[in-house]
């Protein structure tokens, strides 16, 4: 950690440091808040995944704030819901990227008149001159975990240009594990065109973006019997397509023509009975779709002594201790973006219990 401070001091961090003034000078405080580790609301944002439009200074004073925006455009909404768990698990969405945060002008309204924010993923100014400085009055200022190391200033914001400035965006700024990701200090790029950067956002980044939106619901299979099943007899386990439908959530990036829209298909239902002591059917305990978007067969009367399609039979009743029945429901991810782009992304799932009672039927032989 000294050595650390000592480069920083090195690199005209003592300059940076006096405009801290609502942080301990010492230099231990100092680093920390340069990496980012300052909460969002230390330097007036809200928490991370702010929707909206950077029209105020606490919506675009935050690099864990994103300004994509999220809507699901279908898909039941009521009920309860949750988030998918990727069925690769190697596959992570971006760690960050990089967005239009300001216009020339909103630039000005919060230099002058707040000065509280990241200027990059991890370097964070408090102060008004510090922006004032670099922004309008055209001084160099040193960028600590990016390169180039030393950036030239601008002059009076860049107002009468049609563009934006940009900054590298995280949702968790401790998970990059490279200091160096996203880390330009905040630059300007012209109206309609995109970073030429490997961090700059794709459709593909607000693709993988919205997989983490996706919310599907908590849905209770259907059982019969459905209060009490019985030893040896089997369990009829069915979806009913009413209830069973995709979910599409649109993601897009103000500014820069960018969207995707992520599309979670059902396509199967995997049973767990929650002991050993247990058959599923089938087999696998895979439940696969039906053409008309259920799952299983809703059982009939005078079905008991059939198999069914989807169920599971029980060979030991529960005395007391309910068994708990994971019901995992398997979705299909997949997207299109601008430009015509698209593709598939790993499937998804998302697990339901539900506790499950087993009889056992006394008979006397005489």
């Amino acid at each position: 950690m000294a050595e650390r401070v000592g480069a920083l001091r090195a690199r005209g961090l003592l300059q940076v440091r006096s405009q801290y003034r609502a942080i301990p000078v010492i230099a231990t405080s100092l680093v920390v808040a340069l990496l980012g580790s300052t909460p969002a609301g230390a330097f007036g944002g809200a928490g991370s995944d702010t929707r909206g439009e950077a029209n105020g200074n606490e919506l675009s004073a935050s690099a864990k704030q994103s300004r994509i925006q999220v809507t699901q455009t279908s898909g039941p909404t009521g009920g309860k819901q949750g988030t998918l768990s990727s069925t690769d698990v190697n596959w992570e969405p971006p760690p960050c990227w990089y967005e239009p945060v300001f216009t020339p002008e909103q630039l000005k309204n919060f230099s002058e008149n707040d000065g509280k924010g990241d200027v990059a993923l991890r370097q964070g100014w408090i102060g008004s001159k510090l922006w004032t400085d670099h922004f309008k009055d055209e001084k160099d200022a040193a960028n600590y975990f990016g390169t180039p190391s030393t950036v030239k200033g601008y002059k009076n914001y860049n107002l009468g240009k049609d563009g934006y400035f940009w900054r590298g965006v995280s949702p968790n700024v401790s998970e990059v594990d490279d200091t160096s990701l996203c880390s330009r200090l905040m630059f300007w790029q012209d109206a309609g065109e995109i970073p030429d950067d490997p961090n700059a956002p794709t459709p593909e980044t607000l693709a993988d973006y919205a997989y983490n939106k996706v919310k599907v619901p908590e849905t209770e299979v259907e059982l019969k019997p459905a209060a009490r099943s019985t030893v040896n007899l089997p369990t009829w386990v069915w979806l009913d397509k009413g209830t069973f439908k995709e979910v599409k959530v649109r993601a897009e990036l103000p500014g820069t023509g960018l969207w995707a829209e992520t599309t979670a298909k059902p396509i199967a239902l995997h049973l767990e009975p929650g002991t050993e002591d247990a058959e599923t059917f089938p087999a696998s305990g895979d439940c696969e779709i039906n053409e008309d978007g259920s799952i299983g067969t809703p059982y009939t009367k005078g079905d008991a002594d059939k198999t069914p399609p989807c169920g599971i039979r029980y060979l030991r009743a529960t005395n007391g201790t309910p068994y708990h029945l994971s019901a995992s429901v398997t979705w299909q991810i997949t997207w299109e973006g601008s430009d015509g782009t698209g593709g598939d992304l790993p499937d998804g799932t998302f697990e339901t219990t539900q506790d499950m009672n087993v009889q056992e039927i006394q008979s006397i032989n005489r």
